[in-house]
């Protein structure tokens, strides 16, 4: 965090490569031009936040670019801390915009208001007297998606808000992944206008928390649900079948963008699309899976059942591909985790990646080539969030996926 206006970076300090195609990409990490932004459509008059906070950066080279803020103020002058978000997309001009008045999420706004959400929840969820509603936010990535917690007394949602035309996708991927035998969250209410699903808070702990304090949690069980999963029918509707072309190609778009001007980086980069073009040309979808999981979307319950919490993407697509996205993250914990974290989380790889070869019979080349297009695309997430040292943990994620392939 930095005070304003004392230096023309916002934190962290971000130097990108010059983009053609979005000719004002540098400004959204200029104070002055976001304050002027914040200023000009979003809030008009009034005090200025003495610190605004660089919170998530979401980049399509040449495209579309959104930086979300935080705008907070001195504990003295009482004013809640403020997320907004600037998005410069190719051929228009910016705009910025409260988290609430997200364009993209029409239920946001609504969602996110105490005195509003107890009318929804009243309406689309359960029927109850007027009840002052605790919200919280859990998560947000701007034009895409948020999840917020509703509290009413003891009753707990968690609330998906997402664009409208993805509802349906949401709640047909709920139907395939109860098949699978994993326990899923309640379904408590839908309002499809304003993209909003609320699901039963579910009670339990966190797999990768498990995993981290080196439990080492069995992994038959979490074998047992995937291979239920994957024999449930298999989908025909290429609409929701899993792209991993455009993926890779859009992670690969990134790297060689942001790593223009460094060419040990491009050549580590070189080595690893050389092995992955293939590879990813040549992969079609096999079965019903998953399609991004990983340790932080599964509760362990009281009663010893394993609990998926994040499902929307389940549909056609490739059970080792699955494995291999659940290495991926915990190889990269492994790789630049806290030393406590980071053993743990390589001593769970290796158990996990064991069980799943001896119970699949998979060839190791297949699933470490999928491992390693996971690694891949996770390498994207120090970019998105923008941590002090992202840049060296993008160019150490790609020779970590070099390092998958060896």
């Amino acid at each position: 965090m930095l005070d304003l206006p004392a230096a023309a970076l916002l934190h962290p300090r971000a130097a990108l490569p010059a983009d053609s195609g979005l000719p004002e990409l540098p400004r959204l990490f200029e104070v002055d031009w976001v304050r002027h932004m914040r200023r000009a459509q979003v809030c008009g008059s009034g005090a200025e936040p003495r610190r605004i906070r660089l919170r998530q950066f979401s980049y399509n080279p040449g495209r579309r670019a959104v930086v979300s803020y935080a705008a907070e103020w001195r504990a003295d002058e009482f004013m809640p801390s403020e997320q907004f978000a600037v998005e410069l997309e190719r051929g228009k001009r910016a705009r910025a915009f409260l988290r609430e008045h997200d364009p993209n999420l029409p239920g946001l706004s609504a969602a996110s208001s105490p005195e509003e959400a107890s009318k929804l929840i009243s309406k689309y969820a359960l029927s109850l007297p007027a009840r002052r509603v605790i919200v919280d936010t859990v998560r947000y990535r701007p034009g895409s998606r948020a999840v917020l917690r509703h509290k009413v007394g003891r009753v707990r949602f968690y609330v998906r808000v997402m664009r409208p035309t993805r509802v349906d996708r949401l709640l047909d991927a709920a139907e395939i992944v109860g098949q699978s035998g994993f326990a899923l969250p309640r379904l408590a209410g839908v309002w499809r206008e304003g993209g909003v699903v609320w699901l039963a808070e579910m009670r339990g702990k966190n797999l990768r928390e498990l995993i981290r304090q080196g439990a080492r949690p069995d992994p038959v069980p979490l074998l047992d649900g995937l291979a239920r999963l994957w024999s449930a029918p298999h989908l025909s509707d290429e609409s929701r079948a899993f792209n991993l072309a455009s993926a890779y190609r859009r992670a690969k778009q990134v790297f060689r963008q942001i790593l223009l001007d460094d060419e040990a980086a491009l050549m580590t980069l070189r080595q690893a699309t050389r092995a992955l073009e293939p590879f990813v040309s040549a992969w079609r979808p096999s079965a019903t899976a998953h399609n991004d999981l990983y340790d932080d979307q599964m509760l362990l319950l009281p009663d010893g059942r394993l609990a998926l919490v994040d499902f929307e993407e389940a549909g056609p697509g490739d059970p080792m591909l699955d494995i291999g996205n659940f290495l991926a993250h915990l190889r990269w914990t492994a790789r630049f985790g806290s030393a406590a974290n980071a053993a743990a989380s390589g001593a769970y790889h290796r158990l996990l990646r064991a069980a799943a070869l001896e119970r699949f019979g998979w060839q190791e080349r297949d699933l470490d080539l999928r491992e390693a297009v996971c690694v891949f695309r996770v390498c994207t997430n120090p970019i998105r969030r923008l941590s002090p040292d992202w840049l060296h943990a993008t160019k150490g994620g790609l020779a970590l996926v070099n390092q998958v392939m060896e």
